[in-house]
């Protein structure tokens, strides 16, 4: 691997995770808060794709780059409000298949508004040009008004939750929800306003990402389960954690992309140069898969090693 293409890899790799924790952020945020796993998160940041896309055509990127996550954010609060608020009292099982069957609908609703096709959400032109050139190739702008955004978001959530009142009442609701209440503060009104704020930030990763990604119904699929894999890895309910495991799967999927080698090859780095015949034919075909082939598959053998030798995850305090 050349430096060039090394020192791009590590670009791409910090950006495609800071990314991801920008979604994780706000899954981490309502689990630690509520104890909700939100199987809907990934369709709240579709949402927040396909509106920044239609916003920008008509008040142009930056205005819906603000508007787009509002209203994401309110259409959280609300699922809360009329939906997760009334099975709570069902357990976690009961919430589980609540926002499982809302990512179903959501997708359908985007399909029938905005149809099965991809739509082209450009990069703005404020932020088409090249920021700066690294071995006689350019890194686009977009890219680092990304990181720059995610960056900005997770300093953000950092010093709301551990440095201000509103953190203070989050993080007491959490654990000790009746002294809180005693004490003169709405505790529903906190829960609904955190999981608004947590869509809210699916949404700020929408809009960014979606000229970026390819803005169809199917990207909260593609996205969703590897949310899960980064809030499993970094702990449940932790955010550091997930600002860790973000960084984690973004340079294990960007470099396994990157590097032209093939399972052979590992192998034979550790001294094993045919395929063991006694693990039959399957293994034997496999033997001249690609790295980049396996990258896909990584991050959750990751959350199997993880869950095997540490449930907690690298943070977290919860098995």
């Amino acid at each position: 691997m050349g430096l060039d293409v090394l020192s791009f890899s590590i670009l791409n790799s910090v950006l495609y995770g800071m990314l991801l924790f920008l979604l994780a952020s706000g899954l981490t945020l309502i689990f630690s808060m509520m104890g909700v796993l939100n199987f809907a998160h990934a369709s709240f940041f579709m949402v927040g794709a396909y509106l920044g896309y239609e916003l920008s055509k008509d008040i142009g990127f930056f205005p819906a780059l603000v508007l787009a996550p509002l209203i994401v954010g309110v259409l959280g609060a609300l699922v809360e409000r009329y939906g997760l608020r009334r099975v709570h009292r069902f357990g976690h099982l009961g919430e589980l298949l609540f926002t499982f069957g809302l990512a179903f609908v959501i997708e359908e609703a985007v399909q029938m508004i905005w149809g099965r096709s991809s739509q082209n959400f450009g990069v703005p032109a404020a932020l088409d040009f090249t920021a700066f050139e690294l071995f006689g190739t350019g890194y686009p702008a977009f890219r680092v008004f990304m990181l720059v955004v995610a960056v900005a978001v997770f300093a953000g959530l950092w010093l709301l939750l551990t440095k201000t009142r509103v953190g203070l009442i989050v993080k007491a609701s959490l654990t000790h929800p009746e002294m809180v209440s005693m004490l003169g503060h709405n505790v529903p009104m906190v829960f609904m306003a955190v999981f608004g704020v947590g869509s809210a930030l699916a949404g700020i990763a929408g809009v960014i990402a979606g000229p970026v990604l390819v803005t169809q119904p199917s990207m909260a699929a593609s996205l969703g389960p590897i949310l899960f894999v980064i809030v499993v890895v970094g702990g449940l309910g932790s955010l550091s954690g997930a600002f860790i495991a973000s960084l984690i799967i973004g340079f294990i999927q960007t470099f396994a992309v990157a590097i032209d080698l093939s399972v052979r090859d590992v192998f034979g780095w550790l001294g094993v140069s045919e395929a063991p015949t006694f693990l039959g034919p399957v293994f034997t075909d496999a033997w001249g898969v690609s790295v980049a082939q396996l990258g896909p598959v990584i991050p959750y053998l990751l959350l199997v090693v993880m869950l095997i030798f540490r449930p907690a995850g690298l943070v977290g305090k919860r098995g």
